[in-house]
Parts: C-alpha cells; sequence; structure tokens
C-alpha cells in the first residue's frame, strides 16, 4: 500500500463511494393515503409512491382497451381515482393493462423494503367496478424479479416477507401483470385498472450532491495514480 493510501486522504472519497448506494430511513409520519374505493395509512406520506414507468405493455385486442385508458403515467403518485370516465389518456386517473398486460413502474426516490413483521409492506390501488386479479413482482435492478404473489382487485397489499424478504431488501421496481384468467375478458377497459402503487415499508434513496460526485471523481483519480506509483 502507499504512503498515499495509508495517510487516509482517500477515506472520503471511499466513504462518499459507499454512500452513494446507502439508502437511510426518515422519521415516520403516518398519513392516511386513498382514493374512492379506499387505502391505508402510509407512515413516510406521499414519497411512498412510485415515481416513474419503466415499462408498459397493455395487451390490446380489437382496440381493448380503448386510448383514452392507457395513460402509463396515470398509476403515478398519490391515488386519485374517482371515476371510471376517461375523456382523454391526459384526463383519467388510471391505466387499464388490458387481458394480460403488464407496467412496471420504479421508486426513484425511494425504495420499497420487507418490514420484520407480518404487515403489508406494498399497496396496490386497482380500480373500476370489475374486481381484476394483478400478478406482483418486485426487482432491485430491473433484471431480476421475485414473484410476490397477487392481489385480488381493489386496494390490496403485499406483504414481502412472507416470501423471505427484510428490512435489508431494498427494491427500486414493481411489476403489476394482469390474470388474464380473472375478471372480464373484453371492454373499453379491460385488464386490470391501475391507480397507484406505493411502499407502505420504504427507506429513502440517498443520492450525493453534485460536489459530492466531483470529490469522489478526483478521489477515484488519485487512487488510480496511486496505484500506479505503488
Amino acid at each position: 500500500m502507499s504512503d498515499l493510501s495509508r495517510s487516509g486522504f482517500l477515506r472520503p472519497a471511499r466513504s462518499l463511494l459507499c454512500a452513494a448506494g446507502v439508502l437511510a430511513a426518515w422519521p415516520a409520519h403516518a398519513v392516511f393515503i386513498g382514493n374512492a374505493q379506499g387505502g391505508t395509512d402510509f407512515p413516510q406520506g406521499a414519497i411512498s409512491f412510485a415515481d416513474a414507468v419503466a415499462a408498459f405493455a397493455p395487451a390490446i385486442k380489437s382496440g381493448e382497451p380503448a386510448a383514452a385508458f392507457l395513460g402509463s403515467a396515470n398509476a403515478l403518485g398519490l391515488p386519485d381515482y374517482t371515476t371510471t370516465s376517461c375523456p382523454s389518456a391526459a384526463n383519467c386517473d388510471y391505466v387499464s393493462l388490458g387481458d394480460g398486460g403488464s407496467i412496471t413502474l420504479r421508486f426513484v426516490d425511494n425504495r420499497l423494503t420487507g418490514s420484520g413483521s407480518t404487515a403489508k409492506d406494498l399497496w396496490i390501488f386497482e380500480v373500476g367496478p370489475d374486481i381484476e386479479d394483478t400478478f406482483v413482482e418486485v426487482s432491485k435492478d430491473g433484471s431480476t424479479w421475485f414473484a410476490v404473489g397477487k392481489v385480488f382487485g381493489s386496494t390490496a397489499g403485499i406483504d414481502l416477507d412472507a416470501y423471505g424478504f427484510g428490512t435489508a431488501d431494498q427494491f427500486a421496481y414493481v411489476r403489476l401483470t394482469d390474470d388474464g384468467a380473472e375478471g372480464g375478458q373484453s371492454g373499453a377497459t379491460v385488464g386490470a385498472d391501475i391507480d397507484a402503487v406505493g411502499a407502505i415499508s420504504t427507506v429513502a434513496a440517498v443520492v450525493p450532491e453534485p460536489g459530492a460526485w466531483m470529490l469522489m471523481a478526483g478521489g477515484l483519480a488519485v487512487l488510480a495514480w496511486a496505484r500506479r506509483r505503488s
């Protein structure tokens, strides 16, 4: 090891590199969040909900679901379902998956975790008059997926701990797939209708400030130089 490494000069950079992947919990302030069909308490409030659509693969057959119900972004953020009426995708409270279709949502500023108990960790807001089953999978990286059962329509939750996960497991992605063998098989809103997806058990994703990224890059450059010198 070089004198530079032993001196501790590189420790801040190494610490920042570690911090880039660390997820830290923040104080709980339970808030009841729901829509016209129900809801539950979310200890971390609005930050608990999915922020981005990673993939959307609706199953469209004979023009169903109709275009007005195919706005994938309508599954993001807080639940806001009030009515099945949707004049357009831009003026709709939910997205229809179609018979066997799927949507993959991503948590950007937080991560879904287990709770270490039998409490529900993930909450799915499936809406509309037709109760439609939905298969649920979770992933840490968007590539490797774990099936965690399914919800049976309306607002319902999943206990990740029941599938062997705990507080140390942190998931950024949730994939929902309509069970084509259940519910209606046709209609303008065929398939599961998703209003929102929330992580009841969640931790914040820690992202270094821009200055920290620069320090990290500088630290890596110095480390590479030190290795060449040693």
